[in-house]
């Protein structure tokens, strides 16, 4: 019997010292709370030293995980596999994340700075009176293009893109809303149609583009467009942003034909172990001072009006990323489509990749 206690005490030895090694563990990897809070966004989309900021003002330690599309944040999130405190997604998503009740909603008691958001950020169709999401960024999808290299073409129109003389020199971001979007436009049709005969049209009118498509890329296009491996790109405005910092004989258009203007916002998800950090954390991004400085790094556009005014004025009043009203009157924000006619603009972007190749 003596053996047996002993026994029975060693093994409950071990299961609480694996326990204890497993609490550990996922405090590490952001699946606690405390003084710890785990944030995901989209790569190189924050100044790192306000990371390191934060944690100083705050003496909370920041977990800092990043994804390259809103599907495959949307697939983690859903999964449940890691607890994020503070999450950035766009417009659509949020809507997705709402409707499938994947958000906690906002303590607006603990997000005083949320007064420094221009009342034209807030309210918007995916989140009504901002119960779930606070403004991060936004930007417009657009042409960034090499003048030296298009000899004087106009870019003002979507539909220059089909001409001949861009024959293998145009890269697309590999995005199917951005992709579908742009040839919809192109046609007058809305970036969100669901109108079968017209996704026929804008699918068909892409193979048309084929041609002229060198390559569909990811965040590498901006490395490739800074150093002229092609003339043209279909871009988001603050890539256009960085690409043209490095490279200052590019410019950047929104067609006239319109496009699609995009909001980023901050979310806490469901299942967030540290609800005050992350209060802490948004309110903390909503400063004045620290959305500048972000913004500068960043290249996206802020929609925080006092730190808009700390910027510089080439900044600030550069109409290219801070376009005025006659221009974003054109410009639409992506619907969420639901999951059905998602699948099928994806299955129509691969498409047209399939018959590039």
């Amino acid at each position: 019997m003596k053996q047996l206690v002993n026994t029975f005490l060693a093994i409950l030895i071990v299961a609480f010292g694996l326990m204890f090694l497993a609490s550990r563990l996922n405090s590490a990897q952001g699946y606690s709370g405390g003084n710890t809070l785990t944030i995901y966004n989209w790569g190189d989309y924050i100044d790192p030293d306000l990371l390191k900021q934060f944690q100083e003002e705050t003496g909370i330690t920041v977990i800092y995980q990043t994804f390259d599309s809103n599907e495959a944040m949307l697939t983690k999130v859903e999964q449940g596999g890691t607890v994020f405190d503070v999450v950035v997604p766009s417009d659509y998503a949020i809507a997705k994340m709402r409707e499938e009740k994947l958000l906690l909603p906002l303590d607006h008691s603990k997000l005083p700075n949320l007064a420094n958001i221009g009342s034209k950020f807030m309210n918007l169709s995916f989140d009504p009176g901002n119960k779930y999401s606070v403004p991060y960024f936004w930007g417009t999808v657009g042409i960034i293009f090499n003048p030296e290299m298009t000899k004087g073409m106009d870019f003002s129109s979507w539909n220059s893109l089909w001409d001949k003389r861009l024959n293998n020199n145009i890269f697309l971001v590999d995005g199917a809303r951005e992709v579908m979007g742009m040839s919809l436009n192109s046609l007058h049709y809305s970036v969100n149609d669901r109108n079968e005969e017209h996704l026929q049209e804008a699918l068909a009118k892409l193979n048309k583009l084929s041609p002229n498509v060198k390559a569909i890329v990811g965040d590498e296009i901006k490395m490739l467009l800074a150093n002229e491996e092609a003339a043209v790109g279909i871009v988001w405005s603050g890539d256009a942003s960085e690409i043209m910092d490095e490279n200052d004989k590019l410019d950047y258009v929104v067609p006239e034909e319109g496009s699609n203007i995009w909001f980023d916002n901050m979310v806490i998800p469901r299942g967030a172990a540290n609800i005050e950090g992350a209060h802490q954390f948004i309110n903390f991004m909503l400063r004045p001072d620290v959305a500048a400085q972000n913004t500068e790094y960043v290249g996206y556009s802020t929609p925080n009006v006092p730190g808009l005014k700390l910027l510089p004025e080439d900044i600030s009043g550069d109409e290219r990323f801070y376009p005025p009203a006659e221009i974003t009157g054109r410009l639409e924000v992506y619907d969420n489509l639901g999951k059905r006619m998602l699948a099928h603009y994806n299955e129509l972007f691969l498409m047209f990749k399939m018959n590039k190749k």
